[in-house]
């Protein structure tokens, strides 16, 4: 009679026929985690904001009557614990509240701006990440020459401005002086950034300045320590050709860093988006933010830096299991 071995947990099965999949699981089981301590510090936040939020809401000529109503609205006379847990049930359950200032329900009131600003980051990645990468693999392939220097110079130059600064001078001399585009990118009542595609330029070009000097710097630098290595050595060796050393092993294996300064460039985009937004006019979600940080808004303060932290997570995510595809051996790894 045979000695039977005691089978293995589905789950360690599971991870060691999928360890892509049992990765994903930990990163997105971390990230709610790391979501939920988010929430509880948003909610704090919110809460110590100094002064009256009331009054605030409703100025200084508001009524008693009208002052305790609102109060009663923002559940301001319950305890803090209750309050969150009412939220976070809420938010569980789709329902992100009611704005003070719109009078409406949030996430109806913030889903088109949420649009507005996909369409806004989206453009500027999609120039972002193409354009970076052909002019780090460029400034790489003629290191110490006078195109790699000026590619230096220029991106270190861009890095040093900030958004603002950029966005008022680029309004300056393509609005006022030339009058080629608008100073301000407004949308219309049931249109969308892409009925009017001019309004975007400006702000992507505000936005795409810093991103990309700062991703073409990181995919230099990792092309000449790949373009260094011994593996493309050896390829050179072997007699390849030099387009195909360059675009198959050295800027495959600079790429893996690049996935991450990419990703962080990403999440930049949320902070550079509140300020370009701003400066433009432009009804985005980062535009929507500082009007309700004004007019004290605290639901819709809160629900869209719940948004934006959720937004963070899932780049972080994608960014990692990106990085699990361009290196082979992080597939296999236990």
């Amino acid at each position: 009679m045979g000695v039977r071995t005691a089978r293995p947990p589905l789950r360690l099965t599971l991870a060691a026929r999928h360890p892509a999949l049992s990765f994903l699981a930990r990163r997105i089981g971390a990230a709610l985690l790391l979501l939920l301590v988010v929430s509880i510090l948003i909610f704090a936040g919110t809460q110590l904001l100094p002064g009256d939020v009331a009054n605030a809401v409703l100025g200084r000529n508001a009524t008693p009557e009208a002052l305790t109503s609102l109060r009663h609205q923002l559940q301001l006379d319950q305890p803090a614990s209750e309050r969150y847990v009412d939220w976070l049930t809420g938010v569980l359950h789709g329902d992100l509240g009611e704005s003070v200032s719109a009078h409406t329900a949030i996430w109806p009131f913030i889903r088109p701006r949420l649009a507005n600003t996909a369409i806004l980051a989206l453009c500027t990645v999609l120039l972002m990440v193409p354009l970076a990468l052909a002019l780090g693999v460029l400034a790489a392939t003629r290191a110490g020459r006078p195109l790699d220097h000026f590619v230096s110079v220029v991106s270190l130059a861009m890095i040093s401005i900030p958004e603002f600064v950029t966005g008022t001078m680029l309004a300056l001399v393509f609005a006022t002086t030339l009058g080629a585009l608008p100073a301000l990118s407004l949308i219309g009542p049931g249109e969308t950034a892409l009925d009017n595609p001019e309004i975007l330029i400006l702000p992507i070009a505000t936005l795409l300045a810093a991103s990309l000097a700062q991703t073409t710097r990181m995919v230099r630098a990792g092309m000449i320590e790949s373009l260094r290595s011994e593996y493309v050595a050896m390829a050179r060796l072997n007699g390849f050709d030099e387009r195909r050393v360059v675009t198959r092993y050295a800027l495959r294996n600079a790429l893996a860093p690049t996935v991450q300064v990419i990703a962080l460039n990403i999440q930049w985009l949320v902070g550079g988006i509140v300020v370009t937004e701003t400066v433009f006019g432009y009804p985005g979600i980062g535009h929507t933010l500082v009007d309700a940080v004004s007019t004290r808004d605290i639901p819709l303060v809160q629900s869209i830096a719940l948004i934006i932290a959720a937004f963070y997570f899932a780049v972080n995510i994608v960014a990692d299991l990106l990085v699990v595809f361009l290196i082979p051996k992080l597939r296999t790894a236990q």
